[in-house]
């Protein structure tokens, strides 16, 4: 993460440096997700992990638009959705169950991102989901999992079915509702949420024309993975993605606190 040490010596006294940049970079990639047009009025959410040893997260403020997300203004909570900073903000805790439940299961969890864009949400109605018939899609060739629509998320009881339904993939697709995705990072949920979108949308633009999809072949999916790995080995590619979406959007670190 490339901040600067003024950034991180305007950091709120008592909080530590590690915090303060998953802070700065989390309000950053709201940001992001506002200029995208990937937001839902004052729903939806992207969580990340506070380093450390606590099991503490930081979210939202419910009521904000992503555009009003900073740093100093996310909330910290604990897997129960207990807010544990004495944020003056509350949090969307209906919102936060499918968050706890695979950042309570999945110690690579480290950010979180959950939509209803149109694309996605479309793609998620389907009965077949996500064909692999087009570039982006390819790519995500053997990473997606799915799970049946339950109704609104706000039962606890629904959580281990939800993290079992997701294994140890990285993207989700909730039937009839939106989409998931799991990164180890902030810039690698980022990186793998746009590759997401763009399949969604492409899926989306190719069902509105007349005439059939050509299929990839199955040796060509299977492929995929491998030759895509050789683009990643010895690079940030996900931090590259990020940072050149920041710089595009016109979106400062300096102006997140």
């Amino acid at each position: 993460m490339d901040l600067s040490d003024k950034l991180i010596r305007v950091k709120p006294a008592g909080m530590e440096a590690a915090e303060w940049e998953v802070r700065l970079q989390l309000a950053a990639l709201y940001r992001v997700f506002d200029w995208m047009g990937w937001t839902e009025l004052i729903y939806n959410h992207i969580t990340a992990r506070v380093p450390g040893s606590e099991r503490h997260y930081l979210i939202n403020p419910y009521g904000l638009w992503y555009n009003e997300v900073t740093a100093s203004n996310l909330v910290k909570v604990n897997l129960a959705g207990d807010i544990v900073d004495g944020s003056k903000f509350p949090i969307n805790s209906a919102g936060f169950v499918i968050h706890s439940a695979i950042h309570g299961a999945r110690e690579d969890a480290q950010c979180i991102i959950h939509t209803h864009s149109t694309a996605g949400s479309a793609v998620a109605c389907k009965k077949q989901g996500l064909r692999y018939d087009n570039f982006y899609s390819a790519i995500l060739y053997g990473h997606v999992a799915y799970h049946d629509f339950e109704g609104l998320t706000t039962d606890t009881s629904e959580c281990p079915r939800l993290v079992a339904s997701l294994g140890e993939k990285p993207i989700l697709i909730l039937r009839n509702h939106g989409l998931l995705v799991v990164g180890g990072d902030i810039p690698s949920a980022f990186s793998t949420y746009w590759t997401l979108q763009r399949a969604c949308e492409i899926q989306a633009a190719t069902d509105a024309m007349t005439g059939e999809n050509r299929p990839i072949t199955s040796a060509v999916l299977a492929a995929t993975p491998e030759r895509r790995r050789v683009f990643r080995i010895g690079h940030k590619p996900d931090a590259m993605v990020f940072d050149g979406a920041l710089r595009r959007a016109g979106i400062r670190y300096d102006d997140l606190a």
